[in-house]
């Protein structure tokens, strides 16, 4: 009899433990900048995912614009507003340690979307380093291992930092590769990828190679060939953004692009966050999800940001 009332009793310990699931009410995202249309999409992402868990969740997405008190302050923010769960991508994946303590201390989950975040409970982010590689071996094979090559950087966060690292590894491969610069900060931007890349052709007459850490950097860089009529440069990048899979069917120098799926990237946050919320952690606290080359000859079959889903 007393068995059977500790199993009954157990029992009841369970489904009042289950009933007390927390629910998901409202989410903050801090984005590196919504003027570019990978982070457009990754909000779209995130609020989809939170809207299938809960139809009624707020969701607040703000643009960091790349500036770490700005950031600092929406975090802030989004402990006033008593969130549950923050989506993080990181200006600096360092300096925003005391931020996130200062969520965790309010009792809120923290997720790293697409570069890391110390302290954050869970990271999900493309393979930034096989990206990088990627999209260099590709232009290391279409010049044939010879020739002049500029890595052309960006904003220190951890993604830019291991497309770089993925770059180095292949061209270091190459003795025929004369890496002329790869310190250079196109800001992520197109603008930025303008104004970089008409620095380098006007100081590089011969220049066979660019490869841009992202897409609207090499947008802006094509543009900048265009304007000075250079040719014969082999530009790639990394994200396979709308825009890119214009140019990649278009008459630009751009020839490949290692594409993210900034979708589904934010819809494992949120179910990675919310499963955190609820005592479940993920087997690993790095999530890495696998990029893909896209290129002229195989853009048709590209189902991109935009697809349904």
């Amino acid at each position: 009899m007393m068995k059977q009332l500790l199993l009954a009793g157990t029992a009841m310990l369970l489904i009042a433990g289950t009933a007390e699931a927390k629910d998901l009410k409202s989410i903050g995202i801090t984005l590196g900048s919504l003027g570019n249309p990978y982070f457009v999409t990754l909000a779209q992402g995130a609020e989809a995912k939170a809207k299938q868990i809960n139809p009624a969740v707020k969701v607040n997405s703000v643009s960091a614009d790349y500036d770490l008190n700005k950031q600092y302050t929406q975090v802030d923010n989004f402990i006033a507003a008593g969130v549950d769960l923050i989506l993080i991508n990181a200006v600096d994946p360092k300096a925003i340690e005391p931020a996130i303590k200062k969520a965790h201390a309010a009792g809120i989950v923290v997720v790293a979307v697409d570069v890391a975040a110390n302290g954050a409970d869970a990271t999900v982010q493309t393979n930034n380093v096989q990206a990088g590689a990627l999209s260099c071996q590709y232009m290391a094979d279409k010049l044939g291992g010879k020739g002049d090559v500029i890595i052309e950087n960006g904003p220190q966060v951890s993604a830019v930092i291991d497309r770089v690292t993925g770059c180095k590894q292949v061209f270091a491969k190459y003795p025929g590769l004369k890496l002329l610069s790869s310190d250079q900060d196109a800001k992520g931007s197109r603008e930025g990828g303008l104004n970089v890349m008409q620095g380098y052709l006007t100081r590089y007459q011969k220049l066979d190679g660019v490869f841009a850490i992202n897409d609207p950097q090499a947008i802006g860089s094509d543009l900048a060939a265009k304007q000075l009529k250079r040719t014969g440069i082999v530009i790639t990048s990394v994200d396979g953004a709308p825009d890119i899979e214009a140019a990649l069917k278009a008459d630009t120098l751009i020839q490949a692009s290692a594409s993210q799926d900034p979708y589904a990237m934010a819809q494992q946050a949120v179910a990675v966050g919310y499963d955190i919320m609820n005592g479940k952690k993920p087997a690993e606290a790095t999530v890495l999800l696998k990029p893909q080359l896209i290129t002229r000859d195989n853009v048709k079959d590209y189902k991109g940001w935009s697809s349904p889903r």
